[in-house]
């Protein structure tokens, strides 16, 4: 294939036509033609998974199960609706992973990806992301509600689809559109053993979904040079590093006022109330001193670790909070 001598930073048509072009053909065109495949273990098909990103989505899963539930859930339902949405999410994972193998080769992060290095084939990646999702649908179908499994797979097509395959190389905007996506899990526990959507469920929905931006922008700061080098409209290559700071305090504000919403709507008590006052407080030091830090990567990737921690740390709080109301409501 003919190269231009001048480099053009692709539009975002392009990039779309691109990502639809390799998920269908199996072509890696930034991968060399003469890179072998060498053989796949089953570590690095879990790394498809991304496991970490898919255990923090469990969690938030779980809990809205548990805050949804008055009594004991079902067993069935916890296992297995719980293990289905962890496929789903793990299939929309494997989907990112071949449509993002293109720039995965530009960045030092993602650049020793099993689908960007050729390790596991484009076509191998996609039977296991269609059995990942297959087994997803059967589970929650056979042991959860129909409402659960349209949620889990609307959820799979916004993060793989909209967000993967557009929205990240569309606009600088990408995190805060796509981020609905990745909210959905305490969601889709609570329509699990629920049946229907409460607002309770949604408020957990919105904490993640405001969490979100301050979480990634933060780790886009530290990753400056690699969205750069891939071309990936991030907020803080396309405005600046002071301008996304402030963003990020800016939501991390908004944060701290969406997380009260489940003591004021009296779903949680004071346990969680005085967790998420010290969580918040944690959460903005951190992000103040991101504000006016000179050395912006080092802190800005404390802030994304932490930002992690914060939100398994705030839905545990709940969890807590949740049956230790139970149990002195049923001796008091």
């Amino acid at each position: 294939m003919h190269q231009s001598k001048h480099k053009h930073k692709p539009s975002t048509q392009l990039l779309f036509k691109l990502n639809l072009n390799q998920a269908y053909t199996g072509k890696n065109m930034d991968n060399s033609a003469s890179t072998a495949l060498k053989k796949a273990t089953w570590k690095d098909y879990l790394e498809l998974t991304k496991p970490r990103v898919v255990f923090l989505m469990v969690i938030t899963s779980i809990v809205g199960m548990c805050l949804a539930s008055p009594g004991a859930i079902d067993p069935w339902v916890f296992v297995f609706g719980n293990l289905g949405i962890a496929l789903a999410a793990s299939a929309a994972a494997v989907i990112n992973h071949i449509a993002d193998r293109h720039i995965d080769t530009r960045m030092r992060r993602t650049r020793n990806r099993p689908v960007a290095v050729g390790k596991i084939s484009t076509k191998s990646s996609l039977i296991f992301a269609g059995t990942l999702s297959v087994l997803a649908a059967f589970l929650l179908l056979s042991y959860t509600n129909v409402l659960t499994a349209i949620l889990t797979l609307l959820s799979l097509v916004m993060y793989s689809g909209v967000y993967t395959m557009y929205l990240k190389h569309a606009t600088p905007q990408n995190i805060v559109i796509g981020g609905i996506a990745g909210a959905a899990p305490p969601l889709l526990g609570a329509v699990a053993v629920t049946g229907q959507i409460t607002a309770q469920a949604l408020i957990l929905v919105l904490i993640i979904f405001v969490w979100t931006p301050p979480h990634f922008w933060a780790l886009a700061i530290y990753r400056f040079e690699d969205y750069k080098n891939a071309n990936v409209p991030m907020l803080p290559n396309t405005h600046g590093v002071a301008y996304t700071k402030l963003h990020i305090t800016l939501y991390t504000l908004l944060l701290c006022t969406v997380t009260m919403l489940p003591f004021v709507i009296s779903s949680s008590g004071y346990i969680y109330l005085l967790g998420a006052l010290a969580l918040n407080g944690r959460f903005l030091y951190w992000v103040i001193k991101l504000q006016y830090s000179n050395k912006s990567s080092v802190v800005a990737l404390r802030t994304f670790r932490f930002s992690i921690s914060y939100l398994m740390s705030l839905f545990i709080v709940l969890l807590i909070d949740h049956y230790t109301l139970g149990i002195l409501n049923h001796f008091l």
